[in-house]
């Protein structure tokens, strides 16, 4: 048996228990793992790097933008208003 480290590794079982109950979830993790291998397809090196929206979904962005690689650090975080909401 694989060892596993439960403060560490990941509960598929569990995510995908969350992603059920969440309306679109299923259908937008699959438009993103569509994007990565389209990249895949053409060749592009994106390791350490995430597939992002050219405009962010929080921005006014929609998934038919389409994508761009960009470092983990860029893509997860941006400025925030005083209302912790996104800029």
């Amino acid at each position: 048996m694989a060892y596993k480290n439960p403060e560490k590794d990941r509960d598929a079982k569990h995510e995908w228990q969350l992603e059920k109950k969440r309306p679109g979830a299923h259908e937008a993790r699959m438009e993103r793992q569509r994007a990565r291998r389209a990249l895949d397809k053409k060749g592009v090196d994106r390791t350490g790097k995430d597939v992002a929206h050219k405009k962010a979904l929080a921005k006014g962005g929609s998934n038919s933008d389409g994508y761009t690689l960009q470092a983990p650090s860029k893509n997860r975080s941006f400025p925030r208003k005083a209302n912790h909401k996104p800029k």
